[in-house]
């Protein structure tokens, strides 16, 4: 497991070659902290990417952590699935979920690192009986439901606002963040107090993603 303030690149698989995950997966290795499985239920998204199955076919070919980003309407139903299939961390939406703590719990009980994800118009609010049960926040800075979106800028003010609740508490929690993450919005996201980077079509979908991801980790080293 990564240590919990660790700025890293997160590649999203979302964006891969599927017909040759693993050698894509292998590609970036080595500019990887996190490999990101954007999940989506066609419901709670207006998307279908996969479930268990494929993470468990993900895990059996690299030993890298796995990020599971559960975009779907009643997640506590499928938690425990998602362990079995091998997930390290695990975040779920603010908004799909009615009982919150119970379902933050239950991703602990399972053995996986857990989180919550905000959309773009979710208020830092939503946070505020939560924020200490959690490991990282997973801000969205685009409208989920499809890679190769543009980045909203509004999300930076929300990542400064929350960096800075977290100082304010002493809280060991990291913030991640997902859309839009390219060469010219990283550097904001560092600033603004970003620390793991959630990237799919700046990595996959470039000429060459090893050479992408690491010109983006250079930047969030940077």
């Amino acid at each position: 497991m990564m240590e919990p303030f660790q700025r890293c690149l997160c590649p999203s698989v979302l964006s891969a070659d599927f017909s040759r995950l693993a050698e894509e997966i292998e590609r970036v290795r080595e500019h990887t902290g996190l490999v990101h499985l954007d999940v989506m239920d066609g419901h709670f998204v207006p998307n279908i990417t996969f479930g268990p199955p494929v993470v468990k076919s993900i895990r059996k070919a690299t030993d890298l952590p796995l990020d599971c980003h559960l975009m779907i309407e009643n997640p506590d139903r499928y938690v425990p699935e998602f362990a079995k299939a091998g997930a390290d961390y695990l975040s779920v939406h603010v908004e799909a979920c009615p009982h919150l703590h119970r379902t933050i719990q239950l991703i602990r009980s399972e053995g996986m690192i857990p989180g919550v994800a905000l959309n773009p118009a979710t208020p830092l609010t939503a946070l505020d009986l939560i924020l200490g049960d959690v490991d990282f926040v997973l801000v969205m800075s685009v409208n989920p439901g499809f890679g190769g979106q543009s980045f909203i800028p509004v999300a930076l003010d929300k990542i400064e606002s929350l960096a800075q609740r977290i100082r304010s508490e002493n809280l060991d929690v990291a913030i991640q963040v997902d859309g839009g993450v390219s060469l010219k919005t990283v550097t904001s996201l560092v600033t603004a107090g970003a620390e793991w980077f959630v990237a799919g079509s700046a990595v996959f979908g470039a000429e060459d993603p090893a050479a992408a991801a690491a010109a983006l980790l250079e930047k969030i080293h940077g």
